[in-house]
């Protein structure tokens, strides 16, 4: 499989999950594990392209796919990644458990859908929970990183 874009080989037990692969195997500990029934988010990441729940996956299932976990947002130089710094400035990040899940369904969301409404961001991150921000600053977030994404100017906004 390939994972964040480097090639990676490996055996794993069959019952061994996505996450647990990629937390315990791989040391990508920015995948997290909330609930390990598919109902938070919080363990999503994208596999050729699309929001999985590597909770309920198993590793062996992504064999030959190509995996993007939150460690693989952000630029090799640690620049951050557009959505990145658009929950940082719009404060959609508070005790952080759920945003690996939130960056990368959102990351899922502009690549689909450049100019998402308000409405399309809400169902979209619909399974994503947070306990923290009450949504409200994450959807101010994602307009943000759409805008980003896109070119559109969003320096200096408050």
């Amino acid at each position: 499989m390939e994972v964040n874009g480097e090639r990676l080989s490996g055996s794993v037990e069959p019952r061994t999950t996505l996450a647990d692969f990629l937390r315990d195997e791989l040391g990508l500990t920015g995948t997290h594990l909330g609930c390990e029934h598919g109902v938070c988010g919080a363990c999503t990441v994208l596999l050729d392209g699309h929001s999985v729940r590597s909770c309920l996956m198993l590793a062996v299932q992504a064999d030959g796919s190509v995996l993007r976990t939150v460690e693989g947002l952000a630029a090799h130089d640690g620049e951050l990644h557009p959505i990145q710094e658009a929950f940082s400035a719009e404060h959609g990040l508070q005790c952080g458990f759920c945003t690996p899940g939130f960056l990368m369904s959102t990351l899922e969301l502009l690549s689909e859908s450049p100019q998402p409404s308000e409405e399309q961001i809400r169902s979209h991150l619909s399974g994503n929970l947070c306990r923290c921000t009450g949504y409200h600053h994450i959807v101010k977030a994602v307009l943000r990183a759409a805008e980003a994404m896109r070119g559109d100017v969003v320096a200096n906004r408050a």
